[in-house]
């Protein structure tokens, strides 16, 4: 964001002004399209964010943020795919490596529900078992670490997926080696598994969509599958940190009690 302003401004920040930044905010993106609420205010705060930062470095005198009324954001409307969505998405990934490797990602993102970040970022040494159990270790937003359950099925995918590219976590290159071959050790990049993803979305006829629809299907999911509000809440490791930090102390390492029913949910 900040790339773009600046670009196309022309300027340095310590001539920029407040009608400059409005005609910027509200005005059309790299994509071309209107921006939402949303996306306005988020320009706003990276804009605002940079020029506290100028200040207290003493290299500006002021703010030309402060002189605009930030909108109000709409909230938007949930979403998430149901256990036949995800059961179509599943049915078009195809056999190959990259698709069973891609089917292993999709599982874990469905049944987990962490973020794209979370998932993508797991390396061989996250992973660990105890008896029947497999366990991942997490590192999630603002710094936060944990460990829980991996569901069989996500599991048992990432093992299949392992094995048709001639690894497996016994021998991986390292404990720092990608969970998910793809350049090297570091893996799959996200942007190359989004554009998969939408592919696949295409093909099963689904609405187009980012990583992040996974995380809404698997809070859908859990709430269909009988939990309720806190419990999916506590999955999630949503509300506030006070909360959130109680949540995550009672979650270590604690067996996963629903992933069976949602895996039954979109036939596994």
């Amino acid at each position: 964001m900040l790339r773009h302003f600046f670009g196309r401004a022309g300027k340095t920040p310590d001539v920029v002004t407040s009608q400059e930044v409005f005609v910027w905010a509200y005005g059309n993106g790299l994509s071309g399209k209107t921006p939402s609420s949303t996306t306005i205010g988020a320009r706003i705060a990276c804009l605002s964010s940079f020029y506290h930062f100028l200040m207290r470095m003493k290299m500006v005198q002021a703010n030309p943020c402060d002189q605009l009324e930030r909108p109000r954001a709409r909230q938007s409307t949930p979403r998430g795919l149901s256990a036949d969505d995800i059961r179509r998405l599943l049915a078009v990934v195809p056999d190959t490596n990259a698709g069973l490797r891609d089917r292993a990602i999709i599982l874990t993102l469905v049944l987990t529900g962490r973020r794209r970040a979370e998932v993508l970022n797991l390396k061989a040494g996250d992973l660990s078992s105890e008896g029947d159990a497999a366990y991942y270790t997490y590192r999630g937003k603002g710094g936060k670490t944990g460990r829980r359950e991996l569901p069989r099925p996500a599991y048992e995918a990432t093992q299949r997926a392992l094995t048709a590219f001639g690894k497996n976590l016994a021998t991986m290159g390292g404990p720092t080696e990608s969970l998910w071959p793809g350049n090297g050790s570091s893996g799959i990049t996200s942007g190359t598994f989004y554009l998969r993803l939408r592919k696949y979305l295409q093909v099963a006829g689904l609405p187009l969509s980012g990583v992040h629809i996974f995380r809404h299907s698997a809070a859908k999911l859990r709430r269909d599958a009988g939990e309720t509000v806190e419990e999916v809440s506590r999955f999630l490791d949503h509300s506030s940190l006070a909360v959130t930090s109680v949540y995550l102390r009672r979650l270590e390492g604690e067996g996963d009690r629903s992933w069976g029913k949602v895996a039954e949910a979109i036939g596994l």
